[in-house]
């Protein structure tokens, strides 16, 4: 009977130790599940990956077009810098927006000032070279011309 006793025991204990095992399996499987579905790579390629090479390429082509620049035209860009910050940000130039109550700082105006003056933004030089792309491919046919 003794004996009987310590193989029932015996067979409790693995039995057990199997459901243990397998619990810590579970419970690991169901949360790489939960994990790996949440947050897919599909949507992490095409959120944050993507987001953040374009950010980068956008900061590498606007640092390459500045530090291409005489150091002459840097002295320039630097005095107009000063002179267009301080009209765009005058009190009757700003822009009424909801929220702000002094308004905001006139962005237009300061691009408009630095083009004048002769130091055009980095901006300002993507939007014309898009232009020049446009034309281009309206000229060889590619697209509808704009005004008709």
């Amino acid at each position: 009977m003794k004996l009987m006793t310590n193989v029932i025991l015996t067979l409790k204990e693995r039995d057990i130790m199997q459901i243990h095992r397998a619990k810590t399996r579970l419970l690991l499987l169901t949360g790489l599940s939960i994990l790996l579905t949440g947050c897919s790579i599909s949507d992490w390629y095409n959120g944050y990956y993507a987001e953040r090479t374009a950010i980068i390429k956008a900061h590498k082509e606007r640092d390459a077009y500045y530090n291409a620049e005489s150091p002459e035209m840097k002295e320039l860009r630097k005095k107009n810098d000063a002179y267009c910050t301080e009209l765009a940000s005058r009190p009757e130039n700003r822009v009424a927006r909801a929220g702000y109550p002094n308004g905001v700082s006139n962005t237009p105006m300061y691009t408009l000032c630095m083009e004048g003056r002769g130091t055009p933004t980095y901006e300002t030089y993507g939007s014309r070279q898009e232009a020049k792309r446009r034309a281009e491919r309206r000229a060889r046919g590619e697209i509808i011309p704009e005004y008709w």
